[in-house]
């Protein structure tokens, strides 16, 4: 039996490949829609809440942070909880967002946290400067042709000083594996290329169970 295959057929991750094949950016809300979303843990991820309670680390950021690709925007509820700043999460698909917003509604707290729609790559303008961005499985789910894109627009995004978080997920020998692309750190480094100083790189002592041995979590400053 192939890593794509089940007992009942295609996996849940070949099946989420297939929709993006097929429908491209709209795959995502297709997905969405069908609960095609293998990525979606149903909390936050432990290794973004140990970066942000690391006091050696002491990440002192101020104004706006930013999730792209927030899905049900545990993330992005996260951050505004710890670090008590007006977070905004976006996401390409209306279903992902109409999800994020039900979720923190559920959280009857004072969540200071916004969910909109948008498309990360389309960014622009000098009010759209973030203090902080975090990424999880939106790095792994652009098309490797794109992630040149992704790499100039972060740094557009990011404030000189400003820190971009990076979850590095899935690290895995099979190249099929992802939301829907494989991924390893020193993508990121290529794409990313100079004016960055990397603050933190390692494997996060908290994970999920499903994570263990397959993430890693690494922390720029923006120079």
């Amino acid at each position: 039996m192939s890593a794509g295959t089940t007992e009942n057929g295609p996996s849940r991750m070949a099946q989420l490949r297939q929709m993006i094949e097929e429908h491209k950016e709209r795959g995502w809300d297709v997905a969405w829609r069908s609960d095609t979303t293998p990525w979606d843990a149903g909390t936050y991820q432990p290794a973004l809440k140990e970066v942000l309670d690391d006091k050696a680390l002491a990440l002192s950021v101020d104004g706006r942070p930013l999730v792209p690709g927030c899905g049900r925007g545990y993330d992005a509820i996260c951050i505004a909880k710890t670090l008590s700043l007006e977070t905004l999460g976006i996401d390409i698909s209306p279903t992902a967002i109409a999800a994020a917003q039900e979720w923190v509604h559920s959280e009857n707290d004072d969540i200071h946290v916004r969910f909109e729609v948008a498309d990360f790559f389309a960014l622009t303008g000098v009010n759209l400067k973030f203090d902080l961005v975090y990424d999880y499985t939106f790095f792994v789910a652009i098309p490797p042709a794109r992630r040149g894109h992704w790499g100039r627009q972060m740094a557009e995004l990011v404030k000189s000083g400003g820190i971009l978080i990076t979850l590095i997920f899935p690290i895995d020998d099979d190249a099929q594996t992802g939301p829907p692309y494989y991924v390893r750190p020193q993508h990121y480094n290529e794409v990313l290329g100079e004016g960055w100083e990397v603050l933190l790189d390692k494997e996060p002592e908290h994970t999920l169970e499903s994570h263990k041995r397959r993430e890693r979590i690494v922390v720029r400053r923006r120079l």
